[in-house]
């Protein structure tokens, strides 16, 4: 993964924001929206590209580019960072391969000091209870 050529690949678009800043939010655009189109490319490989398909094909819109959206303040380039920041979060996230699990047992000792308590338990409960009179 290249992340200069992929933030290159960035489309950004800015438009008014609904966030905090009074009457400012009416007359700047400081929420941000990138869009980042993986399919096409330069930066990334061919196995990361059907990587980041199957991991992000639920944030992939139907032509194939992936949307995020920044108003957290009041500055529009502030925004745009924070995006940038998020979208290769979310990338290098897509692209990690989550370690096999190795099967484990419980250790004898475990076990038995796991049976003991049950026993000890069961003891004490029993002793609650009034005796039986036959």
């Amino acid at each position: 993964m290249n992340s200069e050529q992929i933030i290159k690949e960035l489309n950004f678009q800015a438009m008014r924001s609904s966030g905090p800043g009074g009457q400012h939010v009416n007359k700047t655009a400081s929420k941000v929206e990138v869009s980042f189109n993986p399919n096409d490319s330069e930066g990334l490989s061919e196995r990361e590209k059907t990587r980041v398909q199957d991991k992000l094909a639920k944030r992939i819109t139907q032509d194939g580019n992936i949307v995020l959206q920044c108003s957290e303040t009041r500055s529009q380039h502030r925004n745009k960072a924070i995006v940038i920041e998020r979208l290769l979060h979310i990338i290098k996230q897509s692209l990690t391969v989550a370690k096999k699990r190795k099967k484990t047992k419980p250790s004898r000792s475990a076990v038995e000091k796991r049976i003991k308590a049950k026993k000890k338990n069961t003891l004490k409960k029993s002793n609650r209870k009034p005796p039986k009179i036959d």
